[in-house]
């Protein structure tokens, strides 16, 4: 079948931008054709990528540039007229950032027009048998105008629509919301909370009846434990390669300085003290706060403990700042970021004491416990993520999936998620097969204790037999090979676009 796929942003970083970009060659492993429509300016270089199609402002084709027979997909960055909606303001290069809510009427209008019209212009060339339309608003919107009326169509909910967009202006969102979704054969989601809090935002009663489970998947090929000394020679490669590519790219959102990722990674030792990965987006919401916080604690228990912060964003200054202030006891300065980012997790810990003499003497051995990378990309993750030993997801804002938390799993990596939205899905998920002890390691509850409960699982993993450990992992690489793979994510979405609804998991 042909299929074409509407994402409308890049293809690389983090969230709905990996899950199409593993969702598309899966499609084509499956015999599939493709038209994906995104705003990735150097689809070119992505070897899954067969041609790079052009398109005027009126969303008219101008030409396609055929990279490799035959070709299989066509990826197509329709003429948006520079500016670029998204639901978390970042920044990317070659386009002029609002976030939706930020949006005039006008310019959500031009924006779906443009998309409509591309759509239009694509289906013409070639129709497609199917679609799948990311993110509630305004994709599904344009879709709706520019998709053949007798084209059946998915709706991939990723969160950040709901959260980022709806949910703060619903007058404005809920309504285009609505239209875009009319005719959608199904609605996936990545978690029952998803599912909820859509529920609630949209008020359709009709829409249970078509809402499924759709989670990202795991490319478990690339996501698998190794031994120890294929691990570090792997990780060892990746950044070689990197200072060997001679690029210092340190524009955009997903953007990086390649000398200094390489530089963080030749400076581990993977081979001394058990690992401990934090992976995603430093952000406030993420609750890297609360890592930090804790690691005094996990050093306290283990000294040889050693944590990995895989990720860029806002707030890493402000992790950084937090670190270094932790390690000389600054509590006066501790206290002033937690005023300034709202910290109140964080706030609680050290209202309770927890901040004492054995702590902050615990704490002068962070800078030396911890390394910040910047962004990986996922090829170059997946063998640091086998090298360590537990992930930790602390997120304190709701989240759609846990997909970090399901390739933790799959590389034999522990991970230990906050116990709520859609991490602690993933978490349940996993969990049967577990010894009990094991069971209760996988989540932690985020309110005032967490700090100390966060710190006491990441202990008592470590301080664990190493029997027990292999047997854990056994079962965790075993549980997410069998469910979390891409080719049944694939084959979930072509019976989505169907109404296959029977054949999709229900919502929890």
């Amino acid at each position: 079948m042909h299929v074409l796929v509407f994402h409308g942003y890049l293809l690389r970083g983090t969230g709905s931008n990996v899950y199409n970009a593993r969702l598309v060659p899966a499609l084509v492993r499956a015999g599939h054709t493709v038209d994906l429509l995104a705003q990735e300016p150097r689809a070119h270089e992505i070897a899954w990528v067969d041609a790079v199609g052009a398109s005027a402002s009126d969303g008219a084709v101008t030409g396609v540039e055929v990279l490799r027979d035959p070709v299989a997909v066509t990826v197509w960055q329709p003429d948006i007229g520079g500016l670029l909606p998204v639901y978390v303001k970042d920044r990317y290069p070659g386009f002029t950032v609002k976030t939706f809510v930020e949006c005039s009427e006008e310019e959500v209008e031009a924006y779906v027009v443009a998309n409509a019209r591309a759509i239009a212009a694509i289906c013409a060339r070639r129709p497609p048998d199917l679609a799948l339309i990311n993110h509630l608003v305004m994709g599904p919107l344009a879709a709706t105008r520019g998709l053949p009326a007798d084209v059946p169509y998915a709706v991939k909910v990723h969160g950040s629509d709901l959260e980022y967009a709806v949910a703060p202006a619903p007058a404005r969102f809920v309504p285009a919301a609505q239209e875009g979704i009319e005719r959608a054969a199904t609605l996936l989601v990545g978690s029952g909370h998803t599912a909820r809090r859509m529920f609630e935002l949209l008020q359709d009663r009709g829409l249970p009846a078509r809402t499924r489970l759709g989670p990202p998947g795991v490319d478990t090929e690339s996501f698998r434990p190794r031994s120890p000394a294929e691990a570090e020679a792997e990780v060892r490669a990746v950044a070689e390669r990197l200072l060997a590519g001679g690029v210092r790219d340190e524009a955009g959102t997903f953007a990086r300085d390649e000398h200094a990722v390489a530089r963080a990674l030749l400076s581990l030792d993977l081979s001394d003290g058990p690992h401990v990965a934090y992976v995603g987006k430093l952000l406030r919401n993420k609750g890297v706060d609360l890592l930090a916080a804790a690691w005094p604690l996990v050093l306290a228990a283990c000294p040889d403990a050693k944590l990995v912060v895989v990720g860029f964003g806002d707030f890493a200054e402000s992790f950084d700042a937090l670190v270094s202030a932790l390690s000389i006891g600054d509590l006066d300065a501790v206290h002033g970021l937690c005023a300034e980012h709202a910290l109140r997790h964080l706030v609680a810990f050290l209202d309770a004491g927890g901040a004492d003499a054995a702590y902050l003497a615990a704490a002068r051995g962070l800078p030396d416990s911890i390394t910040r990378t910047g962004r990986l990309e996922h090829d170059e993750l997946a063998p640091l993520l086998s090298a360590c030993t537990a992930q930790v997801v602390s997120s304190t804002f709701p989240e759609a999936y846990g997909m970090v938390a399901a390739e933790a799993a799959a590389a034999g990596a522990l991970p230990i998620v906050a116990a709520h939205s859609g991490l602690d899905e993933v978490a349940a998920t996993l969990a049967p097969g577990l010894p009990a002890e094991a069971r209760e390691l996988l989540r932690f509850a985020v309110g005032p204790h967490a700090v100390s409960d966060l710190a006491g699982r990441v202990v008592a993993w470590l301080e664990m037999e190493p029997e027990q450990q292999e047997a854990i992992r056994a079962s965790l690489v075993g549980t997410a090979r069998r469910l979390f793979g891409w080719d049944g994510v694939a084959n979930g979405v072509i019976a989505a676009a169907q109404g296959r609804h029977d054949e999709l998991a229900p919502l929890p």
